[in-house]
């Protein structure tokens, strides 16, 4: 499992596998950049489309584009500290390669063993992916872009068409650059409104074959079949099929489906043979085994570049390599990476599909898994540790608890539960602590000799205690983002078992990092578009320095040509980023008097174009900066 492995030897697996759309994985040459190249390729390498794309070629392009800006710089430094976390990961493993990893190994197999016994294999669950869903949507308004290389998005792009993709074009990818790899490209400016309402045609189809389907996405969606197939005594493959044609024909877009035994396998499947198709994974043990056996770990939702990075350090490419280092994952990645991992190398997943706003939170709760334990102190010291973390999750999800309940599981594996009523809510890890404990003294007295391998805390009838969100730009949140917020870690099922799914927390962890991906090359678009608005002035004050004339940008102070249309285009430019576009679909509030930045209106009584006096124009900030 583990070898000996000199420091030189192992420090060539740093190097990540860069993966093509067709899975095979190709390890890049090792020189200083290299990764960070790899890194440069953006959150979207896996999409579909990318056949026959010379990904070094693309790698080359974007760094040398990107060279020297801040945002190449902040990459560089993420690049140089994550090689640093992978040296010590590294170097933890070596330790670990000379000690006894039996007891290790032994409770992985333990954990996989009782994982098997709550496999379902009786569900079918689908996921559904409209296929480059903003350019699908933009075609039927142009039909003249079907033929030709175009993307929705203008400084970042959020989707491109095959012919791009076929450049090496994708979504999360800077405009400029994408220019770059494809110089006829087609942006087009982005229309939520657009997009909405033929994603609302698309849900409307949906809910015919599962009224509780679930949106990941305004282009996704998750459906469980299985009620449905029962009743209409149909295959599953045949209904996907049919409700595939049935959005084909109702709203003119195409869709790729998965189908699986679960949510993951499913979101897998649907990638696989885009655009316009669907795949499957039979509900068999054996063929969802050989199946995740093989697959990169990047195709895992969840997965992202920097924990496909780290795995490939210590040797996991591929999903079956986890097993073969099932007793390190712990100790070098923590025990919710463990649990999650394992759970993708045998190809589990959730099966209970149900909308967002349903998912109400009953109950905030945490719970830890360890080796056989049964020392009081030590018991104590494990549950003050999660009385702690109970705490942290209850302050972010802006909860208090009427009722708390203590779970713990024997080395038998059987759970016993205890709950508790404490005179007022609560939420601090002292009065958590205070009120758990004494459920944990009277078990131990009820069993003498008891020994632990799991033990969890669980504040339920809740109490609200946050207010209305508020976001980066003042606008109020929504309910669902909310919602989406009290899901990330763990449901509820109906008989109040704690049903826990660690692939959530992970899922959330890279969409997040997609997000900062999107955000981080904004503002790239951003510098470029300063650069080259500065250097196109320079050349015109160099051409005829004594006639030309220049106004400063309210938004970027960035000088622009003193004519009203140039000038007023520009900061329509500014004033239309994504951020900002997204921002405004939710809530359009009221623009304060001494705040310009992010605003579409100007101040009262002020036009656009040439600033009254020299005196004003002077006046005005230097930097206004999104980000």
């Amino acid at each position: 499992m583990g070898t000996d492995d000199e420091p030189a030897q192992e420090e060539k697996r740093v190097i990540e596998t860069a993966q093509t759309s067709k899975g095979r994985t190709e390890t890049p040459p090792d020189n200083e950049h290299d990764t960070l190249k790899y890194h440069l390729l953006g959150p979207s390498l896996t999409k579909s489309g990318q056949d026959g794309v010379d990904q070094t070629k693309v790698s080359e392009i974007i760094y040398n584009a990107s060279k020297g800006s801040k945002y190449f710089n902040n990459e560089e430094v993420k690049d140089k500290n994550l090689t640093h976390k992978i040296e010590r990961i590294l170097a933890r493993k070596r330790q670990l390669d000379k000690l006894d990893m039996s007891t290790h190994v032994r409770r992985a197999d333990e954990h996989i063993t009782e994982l098997e016994l709550s496999r379902d294999l009786t569900q079918t669950v689908v996921h559904v992916d409209c296929d480059a869903f903003y350019a699908a949507v933009e075609e039927l308004d142009r039909p003249e872009l079907k033929d030709v290389p175009f993307a929705v998005g203008k400084g970042v792009l959020t989707t491109c068409n095959y012919h791009a993709r076929r450049f090496g074009c994708r979504s999360g990818m800077a405009g400029f650059i994408a220019m770059r790899l494809c110089p006829q490209l087609i942006c087009l400016p982005l229309n939520f409104a657009k997009y909405t309402a033929k994603a609302n045609e698309v849900r409307t189809i949906l809910a015919q074959y599962d009224p509780k389907y679930q949106t990941a996405s305004l282009d996704e969606a998750y459906l469980n079949i299985t009620t449905y197939c029962s009743e209409h005594d149909r295959d599953p493959w045949e209904v996907v099929e049919e409700m595939r044609t049935q959005i084909h024909e109702n709203t003119r877009i195409t869709v790729s489906a998965g189908l699986g035994a679960n949510a993951t396998i499913a979101k897998i499947c649907s990638n696989k043979n885009k655009p316009n198709g669907q795949s499957k994974v039979p509900n068999d043990r054996v063929a969802i085994m050989d199946f995740m056996g093989t697959l990169p770990t990047r195709k895992v939702n969840g997965i992202g570049r920097v924990f496909e990075r780290e795995l490939g350090a210590i040797g996991v490419s591929n999903c079956g390599d986890i097993y073969e280092y099932r007793g390190y994952l712990s100790s070098l990645f923590g025990d919710k990476a463990f649990q999650f991992l394992i759970r993708v190398h045998l190809g589990l997943g959730r099966t209970k599909i149900q909308p967002a706003e349903d998912y109400e939170r009953k109950s905030v709760g945490t719970e830890s898994t360890f080796g056989d334990m049964s020392e009081p102190e030590e018991l104590r010291k494990k549950l003050r540790h999660i009385a702690e973390e109970l705490e942290g999750d209850l302050a972010r999800t802006g909860f208090k608890g009427r009722t708390l309940c203590l779970k713990v599981k024997l080395h038998t594996y059987e759970v016993l539960t205890r709950q508790a009523a404490p005179p007022g809510a609560i939420n601090k890890a002292d009065d958590l602590y205070k009120f758990s404990l004494p459920m944990l003294s009277k078990l131990e007295k009820e069993i003498p000799g008891m020994k632990l391998r799991l033990m969890g805390l669980r504040a339920t009838h809740l109490v609200d205690t946050k207010k209305t969100g508020v976001d980066f730009f003042g606008l109020r949140k929504t309910a669902s983002t909310k919602q989406t917020e009290s899901h990330e870690k763990r449901v509820v099922d109906d008989d109040g078992e704690w049903e826990v799914w660690p692939e959530a927390e992970f899922e959330e962890a890279a969409r997040q990092e997609r997000q900062d991906d999107m955000n981080e090359v904004l503002v790239l678009s951003q510098e470029q578009e300063e650069d080259n608005s500065y250097q196109k002035a320079l050349e015109k004050e160099e051409a005829a320095p004594q006639q030309v004339q220049y106004w400063a940008c309210p938004i970027c102070s960035t000088p622009q040509e003193a004519s009203d249309a140039t000038f007023n285009a520009h900061i329509d430019f500014c004033l239309s980023k994504q951020t900002i576009r997204d921002a405004a679909k939710e809530a359009t509030p009221e623009p304060r008097a001494d705040k310009t930045m992010g605003s579409s209106k100007h101040a009262k009584g002020k036009k656009r174009g040439r600033p009254s006096t020299e005196a004003e124009h002077l006046a005005r900030p230097k930097k206004a900066f999104f980000f």
